[in-house]
């Protein structure tokens, strides 16, 4: 019988895992929330869509997937956004099925778990504390020196952070958590660390029994932060090769997901330079696809699709083990930002480097490809100042995700 696999997607996401999962000759599954039905999906690499309501719980995607179970037995779940990691591990357990427990999926979900693991491997970490208990909160504050950032421990990206440069203003955010009275903004759901001013770098990952076969190693240009909090163009690009910080990064990459205990799939990890000692401090890590397009980025610089990756280690049989990809060392870059138009034209953008162009509404994004890295650097550098000045718009910072 032909093998199943149900793809949870609360987000429009994951064309290409679709597709390779179709590939591969499985059934596969769509359930998404109804507001996406109109998205553009891969709809030839679909064999069903079941929908569930826009702001369904997690037991809601459950109780839909068992519901299909009851009619085609599901071999794999998975999620394919941040917020449906742990729904599709949870979703498993009850079906028991193969895959990453619930309690094994929250260490990538909860950025005190995150820092707790690392530092117990000795993997650097800003200086942090979790916000449960008064003495310890002010011992904490006595003991580093500001600024500190309260950090939501299961939100994502730069939502919710809140920079404090006062013992005072630490108080004032807790206590104005506290006054809200609900579960979701309880202090102790939010994390105390060390603000450090640095580069932040990411790193890309493709995993296998333990091991990582293929890896991205790139660099934010304006930090995700500042990007959420004040506006701009957010541009990633490849690090050097033969570069310390890549080597560096690499390591601490792989030391990291070993201390994770974590097996087969794709990971997203940020590590951020500190600009006064140097060293590289872990700022999180998800076992998911990176967001921004860095999947593209990575294909054309790499010759690795990390969603296409993941539908192969996801569909690998005995009989069809998985295959690393053959790797490629170009570079490649992206440049993205809020547009003020809800469908921005970038005919006149004609430089040949340009490989990609984003079309979601109200976006717009380039990528540029360049077997010269100093290339794509001055590429990112022209484009950002003109996406600025021909379409940027500002969003107000969101204090969370929800929708």
């Amino acid at each position: 019988m032909t093998r199943h696999i149900v793809c949870i997607a609360s987000e429009h996401k994951g064309n290409e895992f679709l597709e390779e999962a179709q590939a591969a000759g499985w059934f596969v599954t769509l359930v998404t929330r109804k507001k996406l039905l109109d998205e553009p999906w891969a709809w030839t690499a679909l064999n069903d869509v079941k929908t569930v309501e826009d702001h369904a719980a997690p037991e809601d995607y459950a109780r839909a997937i068992t519901n299909i179970a009851g009619s085609r037995r599901i071999d794999r779940v998975v999620g394919l956004d941040e917020f449906d990691v742990m729904t599709a591990a949870k979703t498993r357990e009850h079906l028991q099925l193969p895959g990453m427990s619930s309690s094994h999926t929250l260490r990538f979900r909860d950025k005190l778990s995150m820092r707790n693991i690392a530092n117990n491997a000795g993997i650097p970490c800003p200086e942090f504390t979790g916000v449960f208990n008064k003495d310890d909160i002010n011992a904490y504050l006595d003991r580093v020196p500001a600024p500190w950032i309260v950090k939501p421990r299961y939100e994502v990206s730069a939502f919710g952070i809140r920079k404090c440069e006062t013992r005072e203003q630490v108080w004032e955010v807790l206590t104005d958590l506290d006054n809200r009275n609900n579960w979701r903004d309880h202090p102790s759901q939010f994390v105390l660390e060390k603000f450090i001013k640095g580069n932040v770098f990411h790193v890309d990952s493709v995993v296998n029994e333990g091991k990582v076969l293929a890896c991205g190693v790139s660099q934010y240009g304006t930090p995700p932060f500042s990007v959420t909090h004040y506006g701009g163009v957010f541009t990633s690009s490849i690090v050097p090769y033969r570069s310390k910080e890549r080597r560096e990064l690499e390591s601490l990459n792989q030391k990291l997901l070993s201390a994770f205990k974590y097996e087969r799939g794709v990971t997203h990890a940020e590590f951020l330079q500190s600009e006064e000692d140097g060293k590289f401090y872990l700022l999180e890590v998800a076992c998911r696809v990176g967001g921004a397009y860095i999947a593209n980025v990575l294909e054309h610089a790499c010759n690795f699709n990390l969603w296409r990756e993941w539908a192969k280690l996801e569909t690998a049989t005995r009989e069809n083990p998985y295959k690393p990809p053959k790797l490629r060392k170009d570079f490649a870059g992206v440049a993205l930002a809020l547009a003020n138009t809800d469908q921005p034209d970038t005919s006149h953008y004609t430089d040949e480097e340009i490989v990609y162009r984003v079309t979601k509404p109200k976006h717009v994004g380039l990528i540029f490809y360049s077997q010269k890295q100093k290339r794509v650097e001055a590429l990112l550098a022209n484009y950002s100042e003109r996406i600025a000045e021909d379409f940027l718009a500002v969003a107000p910072a969101k204090e969370r995700y929800d929708d």
